[in-house]
């Protein structure tokens, strides 16, 4: 009960079909970096849904993936947008976890940047959950909070870390599979899928 009215809590479905486990991969390369980063140790990934949507168009410029925060500003589970007032629809796990951002990659698209792209992508994605993961972004200074004044140095900083962690030496199990576009992942392992998410929905409190 949220605010005298009740919201739709839903459970992400874990299963999925044969084929290449798309979203669990990333989990686990996702899992790896937090780890190996000091920059993003305060990102637990059991509270992070990793999910992918289909690409609306079949071209190569857009977007290629998000991250959805749970909560407004400060971990709040209400906020202001306009004159109302409005939540989010909350998410579980099959465990009952909550969770706090939903991260999610858009195909064919992500898989056919190049690896050094994907990386950055992923780094990019990260960087964005709060340093208090309280489900809120994190936000820097001025008008351009999400990605501070410059976009460049922004994702130069993404690239230093992007190679910070391949230099750390993680198991290149974890990682091979973004060498590969979507065509061939597809040919050589099947079927491309994993869990799937919607976005969550705003509900307006009276």
């Amino acid at each position: 009960m949220v605010h005298g009215r009740r919201t739709r809590n839903r459970r992400c479905d874990s299963s999925h079909s044969r084929g290449f486990d798309f979203t669990g991969r990333m989990r686990a390369l996702c899992d790896d970096v937090v780890q190996r980063l000091p920059e993003l140790a305060h990102v637990r990934m059991e509270q992070v849904a990793v999910t992918w949507t289909q690409a609306k168009k079949p071209t190569s410029h857009g977007l290629q993936a998000s991250l959805t925060p749970m909560r407004f500003r400060d971990g709040s589970l209400d906020g202001r947008i306009g004159r109302r007032r409005y939540t989010v629809q909350r998410i579980y796990d099959d465990r009952g976890v909550e969770y706090l951002y939903l991260l999610t990659f858009c195909l064919p698209r992500f898989l056919d940047l190049g690896f050094g792209e994907k990386l950055t992508t992923v780094l990019h994605e990260l960087w964005h959950i709060g340093p208090l993961f309280d489900g809120d972004l994190r936000r820097h200074p001025g008008r351009c909070y999400a990605h501070t004044h410059s976009q460049r140095e922004y994702d130069q900083e993404m690239k230093r870390m992007a190679r910070q962690w391949l230099e750390s030496s993680p198991p290149a199990a974890l990682y091979d599979f973004l060498h590969l576009d979507f065509a061939t992942l597809y040919r050589t392992q099947g079927r491309i899928g994993g869990v799937r998410l919607q976005r969550p929905k705003l509900i307006p409190l009276v």
